[in-house]
């Protein structure tokens, strides 16, 4: 998906607790360290880390998160509501949405 987002002129900022640099980009490990203001997450977790993902982005004052298919639950998507957060869930993938081509 990250490759997808710079193929399509987008900036992007890998989130990644367990890597450094991600496709050539150097990665945060949390929501918390990005260095920049972000228009939005996208999120590609198990459903139960989507839940804490959910809380971290409201603490870190992202305010529209994209669920990718198999990432939401009625929880994360609950909660986000309840937050006042933005939230695309239950649709298409970013990949197909901006027509990633490998």
């Amino acid at each position: 998906m990250l490759r997808c987002y710079v193929q399509k002129g987008r900036r992007a900022i890998p989130v990644n607790p367990n890597a450094k640099v991600v496709e050539g980009l150097a990665a945060v490990p949390d929501l918390a360290s990005l260095p920049e203001p972000v228009h939005g997450a996208s999120i590609i977790t198990p459903p139960e880390i989507t839940e804490r993902v959910v809380e971290d982005a409201a603490r870190a004052g992202v305010k529209r998160l994209w669920m990718q298919p198999g990432a939401e639950s009625a929880r994360a998507i609950e909660r986000a509501e309840e937050l006042g957060l933005s939230v695309i869930a239950g649709g298409p993938c970013v990949l197909v949405v901006l027509g990633f081509r490998e």
